[in-house]
């Protein structure tokens, strides 16, 4: 169990940092569109290279970022039923969400994700509208995310399990860390103790 929790910790180590970079692909998306609708409407021009490589950029943040909101717990969830259950009542849920329903999702989306990438690249697919992008970039979000989201969810299948045999703590309790303005306020707390207590 303890090689499979280094294997966890290097999982979502690995999410943390493809999390931490897909958010400036919003960001991007959201200045690609601004700059489009400004020089639309300034000098009467645009191109569909734009408004796909937005659609791009979405895409990509949507589906790099899917194991990144698992790892923190951030997901939509139903909770109609587990909500009534006790705490390893509820580990128990997830066990069985991520043995049985999340593990065939992400292998049946790479069966068919890797090929349609493959495919794509191979043939060199442009998008049919004028001035379209090449597709394939886009079509390798697809086994890439789907891959850092099924990693994810061995992942935290591994915390569960670690958790009910005792080994490690509650893995889906939320840390709660300072906001940045609470740690400003905590340093300009302690400065202004530091200078009270020099004079």
């Amino acid at each position: 169990m303890h090689a499979l929790l280094k294997f966890s910790k290097a999982v979502d180590w690995l999410n943390t940092q493809v999390g931490k970079y897909a958010i400036w692909l919003i960001l991007a998306s959201t200045v690609i569109s601004g700059v489009n609708a400004v020089v639309r409407k300034l000098f009467n021009m645009s191109s569909n290279a734009y408004l796909e490589v937005q659609w791009y950029l979405f895409a990509a943040s949507f589906l790099l970022a899917a194991g990144y909101t698992l790892l923190h717990n951030e997901h939509v969830r139903i909770d109609v039923v587990s909500s009534h259950l006790s705490r390893r009542g509820q580990i128990w849920v997830d066990i069985i969400g991520f043995t049985f329903f999340l593990t065939p999702i992400c292998a049946a989306i790479l069966w068919y994700g890797i090929p349609f990438f493959i495919q794509g690249y191979q043939s060199g697919e442009m998008s049919p509208n004028a001035g379209g992008l090449i597709r394939w970039p886009v079509y390798a979000m697809i086994p890439l995310g789907f891959s850092l989201l099924l990693l994810q969810g061995w992942s935290e299948l591994i915390k569960r399990i670690a958790f009910l045999q005792g080994l490690i703590e509650d893995p889906t309790l939320k840390r709660v860390e300072k906001t940045p303005e609470e740690e400003l306020a905590e340093a300009i707390r302690r400065q202004a103790e530091s200078k009270t207590s020099a004079v």
